[in-house]
């Protein structure tokens, strides 16, 4: 059986794919409903203390409180 590689081992050891990744996203990212989501974001990290403050949190919004960053992206 052969192991699976990851996906950012992937795009390490393909620079054009990785562009082209990184081209897709940022045309998602400009997108008004990201842009409103992200705001929705960092306006509950200011309401908490949060922002800025570098603690590695980020809001939950199935738990509805703050998680760590690497335990909440890794959920999805």
């Amino acid at each position: 059986m052969k192991a699976r590689k990851s996906t950012s081992q992937f795009y390490k050891d393909n620079p054009e794919s990785a562009e082209k990744r990184r081209k897709a996203q940022r045309k998602i990212n400009r997108r008004p409903e990201k842009r409103k989501y992200r705001a929705e974001l960092v306006k509950k990290r200011r309401d908490a203390g949060r922002y800025g403050n570098g603690d590695g949190m980020d809001y939950d919004h199935t738990e509805k409180k703050f998680i760590t960053a690497k335990k909440n992206r890794s959920k999805k």
